[in-house]
């Protein structure tokens, strides 16, 4: 998680992404490169790719070229592919910038959504090493992940998830404890730019090492001294199968689309298929999205062949300049993904053939996650939304490495079986209910999935108690504080198709 800082200006929290790291990655999508004419002449991104100002040795990619060509590399990238290159504005030259990603970062939109905010949100830059152990699951950090309602102070930051056997788990740390100190910086204080910079030193470790963090849980400190480790973070936690008298309810935490996601999600699957479940709860509240081929296994796994068979899971609406691609299925059967323990490509999916499904979903349900909302819906399965509104973002990317850094910017909208993908404000809820950060995730006392119960016998969103879904942080009680912000890389809140 290094790659997300706090901020103690009047920005709430930035997004640094570094520019240095290893080749490969996924190609860009079908269809020739398109030169065009603008402030300067483009030529084909082809014919510059990977003529780097500095080649990284050894990686077979990388040849000796300047700046101008990564320049230009980025200015082509972006005419060709990028969904809404009309609206990227032609005033600004290559030559005014000193290095390829601060140019990337003005090459997008102006524009704005219904609700005034910016249409394109999602552009942004990633260390291609990085990137690519993130896809397998891999991610420098402590094993936890901590949500803010405010990162000026008085901060308030509070762990959501903790990944069993990483250090967090090890120290003892659980969902709801508290951030109080990083390094012995006062982390709710702190309020001049040397003490951050420790905080983000602390909370966001760039090597290996030891820090040490304070929390209070129920008002008393506690104290862990963490040591930053490369951890294998799990796509599918807490399964399990919860007995009511209308039948089994299967439940499970989806925290994102990788390639480790697929062989997890396939054998929660059997299990459930196995026990008979007549509903399920996806909990994707901080799931940011990944792959939509992942989305489009699970979103079979849940509906089954007789709703799915020949319909499409969503169709990708790319620029003018691109081959329109062919409509992605419902996956009947595994792509098998790269990882560990990879399942067989082409294996037949398990399914539980469900009319009826409910989701958990928060501002950080994204992406890959809301397109599975939006695919089964096209296929009139009944999704119920328990939490809050989604983050809103029908969009997807082709990654593209180039010189130790890939790109990302928007090159498609995805729409489902009726052609409907405008939820750029988000989708709303069902039942709205806070995130409960007094409770385990999975546990049914916990206040959304107590909610998604109660729905399913009553059909009515029952109000919540003070001591369930509203409870925020501790001893805080605030049922505005709803909308908490997790602490990730913005390669974790993406939609990917790889062509």
């Amino acid at each position: 998680m290094r790659s997300v800082h706090l901020n103690s200006l009047a920005v709430p929290f930035v997004l640094l992404l570094s520019a240095c790291g290893g080749g490969g990655g996924s190609s860009a999508p079908a269809g020739n490169p398109v030169t065009s004419t603008g402030p300067t002449a483009l030529v084909a991104s082809s014919t510059v790719a990977n003529r780097c100002e500095k080649p990284r040795p050894g990686n077979g990619v990388d040849a000796q070229g300047s700046l101008l060509d990564e320049l230009t590399w980025v200015r082509s990238w972006i005419d060709e592919t990028y969904l809404w290159y009309r609206e990227v504005p032609t005033t600004y030259q290559p030559q005014s910038f000193a290095t390829p990603i601060a140019y990337f970062d003005v090459l997008k939109t102006t524009a704005t959504t219904a609700s005034g905010k910016p249409k394109d949100r999602f552009h942004f830059t990633n260390a291609t090493a990085e990137w690519e152990a993130s896809q397998n699951g891999i991610e420098l950090g402590y094993g936890m992940l901590l949500a803010v309602t405010q990162t000026t102070p008085p901060r308030k930051a509070v762990i959501t998830i903790v990944e069993p056997g990483s250090p967090a788990a090890r120290a003892g740390l659980q969902r709801g404890d508290v951030l109080q100190t990083v390094d012995g910086v006062d982390f709710v204080n702190a309020p001049d730019t040397a003490s951050v910079k420790t905080i983000n030193a602390g909370l966001f470790p760039e090597a290996q090492g030891t820090h040490t963090l304070g929390f209070s849980r129920g008002g008393t400190p506690l104290s862990a001294s963490l040591q930053a480790i490369e951890v294998n973070t799990s796509a599918v936690q807490n399964e399990r199968i919860i007995d009511t008298p209308t039948g089994k309810v299967g439940y499970l935490t989806f925290n994102t689309h990788n390639n480790v996601a697929e062989r997890q999600l396939i054998d929660t699957m059997r299990r459930f298929q196995a026990a008979g479940i007549s509903d399920l709860v996806l909990d994707v509240r901080y799931n940011g999205g990944g792959l939509l081929d992942v989305a489009s296994e699970l979103a079979y796994m849940i509906a089954g062949p007789q709703a799915t068979t020949g319909k499409v899971f969503e169709q990708v609406l790319a620029n003018d300049k691109t081959r329109q691609e062919a409509p992605m299925p419902f996956h009947a059967r595994s792509l098998g993904f790269p990882a560990p323990n990879p399942v067989a490509s082409g294996t037949a999916l398990p399914y539980l053939g469900l009319k009826r499904v409910t989701l958990l979903t928060t501002a950080n349900t994204c992406s890959a996650s809301e397109s599975i909302i939006n695919g089964l819906r096209g296929v009139d399965v009944q999704v119920n939304l328990i939490g809050g509104t989604t983050c809103g973002k029908p969009y997807g990317f082709y990654p593209k490495p180039n010189c130790g850094t890939t790109y990302f910017a928007v090159q498609f909208q995805g729409v489902n079986a009726k052609g409907f993908g405008d939820y750029a404000d988000g989708m709303a809820p069902t039942c709205e209910v806070a995130d409960d950060y007094q409770h385990a995730l999975g546990d049914t006392a916990e206040g959304m999935l107590a909610a998604a119960l109660r729905y399913r016998t009553a059909g009515a969103c029952a109000a919540a108690s003070v001591s369930g879904a509203t409870r925020l942080l501790g001893a805080v009680e605030n049922p505005t504080e709803t909308a908490m912000r997790v602490l990730r890389p913005q390669y974790k809140e993406i939609s990917i198709r790889k062509p």
